[in-house]
């Protein structure tokens, strides 16, 4: 009879594990728990591009589109980007996006309790800035189809009240679309804003510097904005719900406006600069012209 001792070691062994020779990679066969898993928006394959359970806003970039989950920028959940200096291109890429959302009329929401109008009538919501870097360029804007009087404006003095004010307007879920130029913001206050943001169907975007970039953040979409030659814009994506993008994005985002008035030659690409090759040591005719121009003054000075 074995002793106690050998038949307490017997039970901690761990049992058998077997591997079996072939391990299915496709897709999971069709009714099984995986495949009902795999339908839900919230989960997605680490080499798929992920979906979105919310509605998106079309960019009005087809290529930035095809890279983002749901086919544009999200609603219920806060869009982080970061840029070297706040009020340079921002405008332009988000500015056919907030066109389109300001020319579809959403009625707003009723508060609790409150009896319901008979025939609402559907109201234009407007863009909300919270605590810009420059003040609004009103020209500018309206060359975006951007209207003065669907654009709010709100200057708060202080970091915490641009916080403050940020968390109340998502709250409140009764802009268009939300900005928000948040320089100071910490990781766990980005993530109180994206709690908030859970129940808001209007996109929210925060602007941050790139100093924050190695920093943590709640926000289920990061991407790094820069301007680009030849009128473009280059947009790293940094977080998504998908695969990493290993290549930046060169979006066209010449203003209408400018493509009307601007030489043709600035519009093409520039060429390469060519290479000139000294294979002579006579001085140009230039400054060979210019030489004597310099003695000739020297003589008569004399």
């Amino acid at each position: 009879m074995p002793s106690p001792l050998f038949r307490t070691a017997a039970a901690l062994q761990p049992p058998a594990v077997f591997f079996p020779s072939t391990v299915p990679l496709g897709a999971p066969p069709a009714g099984s728990p995986t495949e009902a898993l795999l339908a839900d928006p919230r989960l997605w394959r680490a080499a798929s591009l992920g979906g979105c359970s919310s509605p998106c806003v079309a960019s009005g970039f087809a290529e930035l589109d095809a890279q983002l989950p749901g086919g544009g920028w999200p609603t219920r959940s806060v869009c982080e980007i970061l840029q070297a200096q706040g009020g340079m291109a921002e405008w332009r890429l988000l500015g056919p996006a907030l066109r389109g959302l300001l020319q579809a009329p959403r009625p707003l929401p009723q508060p609790a309790g409150r009896k319901k109008p008979r025939s609402p009538a559907p109201a234009l919501r407007p863009v909300l800035l919270i605590n810009p870097p420059y003040a609004p360029h009103l020209p500018g804007l309206l060359a975006h189809g951007l209207s003065e009087q669907q654009l709010v404006w709100i200057a708060p003095p202080q970091a915490e009240q641009a916080l403050w004010a940020t968390e109340q307007a998502i709250k409140a879920n009764a802009a268009a679309a939300l900005l928000a130029w948040l320089p100071a913001a910490r990781p766990e206050q980005i993530r109180r804003l994206q709690a908030a943001a859970l129940a808001c169907s209007a996109p929210v975007f925060l602007f941050r510097p790139l100093a924050v970039q190695a920093q943590s953040s709640a926000a289920p979409l990061r991407l790094r904005l820069a301007p680009g030659s030849h009128w473009r814009l280059e947009v790293q994506i940094l977080k998504r719900r998908g695969p990493a993008l290993d290549a930046p994005l060169q979006l066209p985002a010449l203003p209408s406006a400018l493509a009307d008035v601007l030489a043709t030659r600035l519009l093409q690409p520039a060429s390469a600069p060519h290479k000139i090759l000294e294979t002579s040591q006579e001085p140009r005719p230039a400054a060979t012209k210019w030489a004597r121009t310099a003695v000739r003054s020297t003589e008569v000075s004399q």
